[in-house]
Order: C-alpha cells, then sequence, then structure tokens
C-alpha cells in the first residue's frame, strides 16, 4: 500500500499501469491511495514542525551568523499549484492567479536558516495575497520576541510581524525614489542571497511528487469528510516531509559532526 501510494506520489504512473502492476481494480486502487495518504499525513507530522529557539541557534549556518546573528527564525515565501477551471462562479474568481494567469492553489512555505521545512499552510485560492495567507495560517502564532522573519517585497507584513515583537527583512522598494542608497542596496543583497535557499526548496517539493507537475483535478481540492483540509493539503504536507528527509540546501552534512536538536531530520539519500 505504501508503495503503491509513493509511486503514484512520485511516478504519477497511469492509474491503468499501477492496477495492472498490483493486480487491484481502478476502485480499489484509489480507496488505497486515499486511505495510506491519510496514514502517511497523521504519522509524519512531526517531520514538519517549528524547532525551538535554541535549536534553531544551535544549527544557524554561518552565512545567517554574518548578517542577522542569531536571530533569523524562518524564511517564508508563496507557491502555486496549477488546477482545473471550477465550475461555481464564486470559486473560479477566488482561484483565479493573476501572477500565474490561470486557476491556483496557493500555499505559504517557511524553511528554517538550516533548510528544513518548519511550517506549510493549507491551500489558498490563487488570488489570495501573500498578506492575508500570512496573517491568517497560524504562523505568526509561532514567532517568538526578536525573531527576524526573511520575505520578499510581495509580503507586506510588518506591522502584522511587529505585533509578535519580531522584525521582517525584505530587499528594499525603489519606490518615490531615483536609486536606493548604499546601505539599503547592501542589506537588500544580504537578504535577496539568504532567501533564495527558500527557492530552492520550493522546487524541490513539486519534484517530490510529479503529481503535482499536471494540472490538479478538482476531486483533490473538495475538503475530506469530517476534516477542514483537502486531499491536495495532504498530499503537499507529505511532499514536505519527503523533502525534510533529503539532505539539507543550506549546509552539508559534516561526518565529523552531529547534532542532538530534536527537529533534526534523517539525511536520505
Amino acid at each position: 500500500m505504501v508503495v503503491l501510494t509513493l509511486m503514484r506520489l512520485r511516478l504519477d504512473l497511469p492509474v491503468l499501469h499501477l492496477c495492472h502492476l498490483f493486480s487491484v481494480s481502478h476502485k480499489t486502487l484509489s480507496t488505497v491511495f486515499a486511505d495510506t495518504l491519510d496514514v502517511l499525513y497523521a504519522r509524519l507530522k512531526p517531520m514538519v514542525s517549528w524547532p525551538e529557539r535554541h535549536c534553531l541557534q544551535a544549527t544557524m549556518p554561518p552565512q545567517f551568523l554574518e548578517t542577522f546573528g542569531k536571530r533569523v527564525a524562518i524564511i517564508v515565501d508563496c507557491f502555486e499549484l496549477g488546477t482545473e477551471r471550477p465550475s461555481n462562479l464564486k470559486a473560479r474568481a477566488q482561484s483565479f492567479s493573476r501572477y500565474k494567469g490561470r486557476h491556483t492553489m496557493k500555499y505559504l512555505i517557511g524553511i528554517t536558516p538550516h533548510g528544513s521545512i518548519s511550517f506549510i499552510s493549507k491551500g489558498w485560492g490563487g488570488r489570495t495575497s501573500d498578506k492575508h495567507i500570512t496573517e491568517n495560517c497560524g504562523l505568526l502564532s509561532n514567532l517568538l520576541p526578536g525573531d527576524i522573519v526573511l520575505a520578499d517585497r510581495g509580503f507586506d507584513i510588518k506591522d502584522s510581524v511587529g505585533m509578535m515583537c519580531a522584525e521582517v527583512k525584505m530587499p528594499s522598494f525603489t519606490k518615490g525614489r531615483c536609486q536606493l542608497d548604499a546601505k539599503d542596496v547592501e542589506d537588500s543583497r544580504a537578504v535577496a542571497h539568504l532567501r533564495i535557499h527558500v527557492e530552492r526548496v520550493i522546487v524541490f517539493v513539486p519534484h517530490a511528487a510529479k503529481l503535482l507537475h499536471r494540472t490538479i483535478p478538482i476531486r483533490l481540492l473538495l475538503t475530506c469528510e469530517g476534516e477542514e483540509v483537502t486531499l491536495l493539503d495532504k498530499i503537499v504536507f507529505v511532499c514536505c516531509c519527503l523533502v525534510n528527509m533529503c539532505s539539507s540546501v543550506v549546509v552539508k552534512p559534516n561526518e565529523n559532526e552531529t547534532c542532538t536538536c530534536e527537529y533534526e531530520t534523517p539525511m536520505l539519500h
């Protein structure tokens, strides 16, 4: 059941081909996939969790220490997955992304400076702003006074993050000015250089499952019975767990060093 589920996620093989390989009917395959995904979603939840501050500080990469000390708690960004066009007019309006020019589901993802995914939101319609998702997905409640959040220019969350006594660092704007001063240029370069790590992780998430490369069918966007998440939410979460089982994109593991932090994930190749 686990092999069948992972094969469908990772390889996105035709359903009839999987039915032939495992000698099961189409209905049985669909049931097995959904049931096994439920188990993976429940059992792997500890793999994506917000680490304690002392764990963050103990594993802070040198490039972050040089720029922000030990204060960076998370790097945030959003990614979108293309979906079928909803028949409902309201859903159609909520899911249309001006940025992508099609209907999408948007997810907010956050990674630690060490490179592991520590937060993934539920799916939101592609029209939803990054600010609205950040303020309503539960991420802010994890921040502690003094924390720094690295974000892109689209995240207008300075005030909401400030309410948690934390701080947002993002590339500076040239709006209203002919050019940035030297300090702003240097700060923007530092933020952009460190934020690239979250973009690399975002690339890894869809690659963990080719199922996410194609247009997502509407049936995966329906809320699961008795739950507040969709089947697509579970698929994305499980993919994030699989990414956390891989080597860090920020630092390379040192065979002579070991970390005892609880959130550290195994390095699987």
